[in-house]
Order: structure tokens, then sequence, then C-alpha cells
């Protein structure tokens, strides 16, 4: 897949600009804080229609405007020529596919995958649980409707059971709702399972690849609970309704799960360094990349923000070589891209203002 054009009005510090691209590799340059994310976050809407960076989506929206709009035109494998427009308002979106107007997020979901390599992709490896849920969560939601729509029937579900334990339900309403927390929180585990262990096999191949290195690595997958069947949950989820009423919470379920990165079979959040732990999150996304392409047989758009300046030369080099020669890049950046594939085409970034720079000569 390629984006052939992107175009941005309101779009956070944005207030019009589109830009055409050629070739494979456009690189945004510029200082920080100009909006060079920005544009990255709205070429990552077309993949589910949700911004890698927050869930506030009033903060997408120019200040003083009371509506923003993202539009991009798609080269797509199967698809053909595919134009994707996402109209922002404070209480929702609207989305548009080659003038259709998008009713099910099925209808988008894993057409379009893009990936996004961040500076900020770290915290998978040492921030907290649920950052890595909601890399995974989306990761699979990407490719996987089934997936998504049993992740949003169990949040449902626990919101209501939520509800249930802040006041006084009976016996009744908690079976209800238990029962479809059980029903659809094992078919989170055992998919979740199945995608971290296929992903996990590829991590380690692209790890070595960029680290140059024979150590073992990979993650693994921590549920809190190891669920064979719906029953599990739902006679612990019933065991602890009041110990759940006395937190107002519910204490079980996959909505608790994590999973680990680890080197030498150690947590890498405490044995990694600064340039191994980097390592990890990069080969996560190249792993993460070729999940989509296996899954959807259409090539993955690679967003890299501001993270190829981060490597020393060895390991760019090392990157570039991991990634597929039909993929394409769109990077950020407050320098040239240097010691990387030549015939980037280069978008200058000054006050939310795109400038493409024309060659001399």
């Amino acid at each position: 897949m390629r984006i052939k054009a992107i175009g941005l009005q309101h779009f956070r510090n944005v207030a019009e600009a589109r830009l055409e691209f050629s070739g494979r590799l456009q690189f945004l340059l510029g200082a920080n804080g100009q909006g060079k994310t920005n544009l990255l976050e709205a070429a990552g809407f077309v993949t589910a229609l949700r911004s890698f960076r927050t869930s506030d989506q009033s903060s997408l929206i120019q200040q003083g405007q009371r509506e923003a709009f993202v539009a991009c035109d798609l080269e797509h494998e199967r698809e053909g020529e595919a134009q994707l427009k996402v109209q922002f308002k404070p209480g929702g979106k609207t989305a548009w596919l080659d003038g259709q107007r998008v009713t099910r997020l099925a209808d988008v979901i894993g057409k379009f995958p893009t990936v996004v390599f961040s500076s900020q992709d770290q915290q998978l490896v040492r921030g907290s649980p649920a950052g890595r849920r909601r890399w995974l969560d989306m990761t699979l939601s990407a490719t996987d409707t089934t997936y998504l729509a049993s992740l949003q029937s169990y949040h449902r579900a626990l919101a209501g059971r939520n509800a249930l334990l802040k006041r006084e339900a009976t016996t009744a309403e908690f079976d209800a709702f238990e029962a479809v927390l059980a029903e659809h929180g094992c078919e989170l585990v055992q998919r979740r399972t199945r995608a971290l262990a296929e992903l996990a096999a590829v991590l380690t191949t692209r790890y070595a690849e960029i680290s140059d290195q024979a150590e073992p690595v990979g993650f693994a997958y921590a549920p809190q609970m190891h669920l064979e069947s719906g029953a599990e949950l739902q006679v612990k989820l019933a065991a602890n309704r009041e110990r759940d009423r006395i937190l107002k919470s519910t204490g079980n379920g996959p909505h608790r799960d994590d999973f680990e990165f680890t080197l030498h079979q150690k947590p890498a959040r405490e044995f990694a360094s600064e340039g191994q732990q980097r390592a990890l999150v990069l080969s996560l996304r190249l792993a993460q990349a070729e999940w989509f392409r296996e899954r959807t047989q259409v090539e993955p758009v690679l967003l890299a923000d501001d993270v190829l300046g981060e490597l020393d030369a060895a390991r760019r080099q090392r990157f570039w070589s991991a990634v597929p020669a039909a993929s394409q890049v769109i990077a950020t950046g407050t320098e040239e891209p240097a010691g990387t594939p030549a015939g980037w085409q280069v978008f200058e970034v000054e006050k939310g203002a795109f400038a493409e720079r024309k060659e001399s000569g």
C-alpha cells in the first residue's frame, strides 16, 4: 500500500495542508513542536480510525475551530485507488471511503495497515501494563474483526458489572453480565496467546538482524488467568463479588493481562540496556508489520516518528536492511537523514506548514 497524498484541515496545529507523495521515502524535517508528528498521526488514522497518541478526540481539532478533516489518497494492492476521509467533531467522528459513509468500523479496519515507530515505544518495555495492553488490543483488532467484536463486548459487560458493584444488585443481574464477560474474556485470552507466540517468533529474528547479537530475546504473555474455558472465569467472578464490591471494580479478567519482554529469559525492563530496549521495540514494530502483511496481503506503510536519529550508524544500517524494499516509509526528524537509503522526498515543516524541498539544478 502507498499513501499518495494526504490533506489536513484544522487538525491540531495544521490549519490547512496537502502533501503529494512520490516514491516510497518521505521525510518531514523540522524543529520539535512544528507539526511533523501531527501529520504522522493523521496518516495513522487510515488503519482503524484511531489516534496512536490520544483517546481525547477534542484535542485533534485546532484551537478555535469546530471541526477538523483528514483525507488520504491511497494506492492499494486489492482495492486499487481509494480515498479515506475523516471528519472530527467534539462529539465524534465520521468517515467516508470513496465517497460512501463508513457505518461499521469493520468496513475499514485492517484494509489500510500502518505501523508507527515512535520514540515513546520504549515505554512498551518499561512502562505500565495498560500501555502494553493498548498496543496488543490495537494490533490484533486491526486485522481481526472477531477479536475487535469480542473486545468491545467484553468491555461493555465489564462496565456493566462495575456499575452493579456500586449499588445493590441481584444475583441474576451479576450472572447475566458475568456470563458475557466469561464468554468473551476466554476468547480474548486464547487469541492473545496465539498472536503473541507468533509475534515473538518474528521478533527474535528481527532483533538478531538489528542488534547483530545472538542473545536470546522475546516476549511472553502474562495473562492474569490461563483460561481453558469461559466457565473458569465465570466461577472466579462469582466467587469474588464481595471483594469486588468493596473495591468497586472487577479485579479479575483479561483487562488485567500483561506481556513482558525478556532478555536471557529475564525481564528486559530490569536487565536490558538502553540500546537493547530500543532494539527490542524496533523489532516488535517490524514484527507487527510482518503480522499485518501476512494477514491482509497488503504492504503496511511505516510511520517512523523521530526514531532513526536515535540509532547509531551500525544499528541504523541494519534497521534499513530489515525493512522490506517495497515498504513506504514516512519519517520525521530534526536533522536530515544520514546513512540511510537515498532518494528521500523531503518536506520542511514550520508552524504547521509543509513545503517540499526542490532539488537545485
